[in-house]
């Protein structure tokens, strides 16, 4: 069973060769290839920011540390009004 029929191509092949001339060369400019590019290190941004937060909680709680000292120290307070007691269970 066939399927198609023969094909008889109406055009002569071309003759590829040398004695035809090269094809002239291309006058579009092209930019000139570059050295490989510095790669500059770029923190993360995710661990920066975590860096950030940790310093801002660490600032905040120094702060109020020192809050806490200063109002204490202003009314007068001290822990050394009190004594601590320590019984031994034995």
């Amino acid at each position: 069973m066939r399927v198609s029929k023969h094909w008889t191509p109406t055009k002569k092949t071309v003759e590829l060769g040398t004695t035809t001339p090269p094809p002239p060369k291309s006058r579009i400019r092209r930019d000139p290839v570059l050295p490989a590019a510095i790669q500059t290190v770029v923190p993360d941004r995710d661990e920066r920011d975590r860096w950030v937060v940790v310093i801002g909680v660490i600032t905040f709680a120094l702060a109020l540390s020192v809050l806490a000292v200063a109002v204490s120290s202003y009314i007068g307070w001290s822990p050394s009004q009190y004594s601590l007691t320590v019984h031994s269970a034995e």
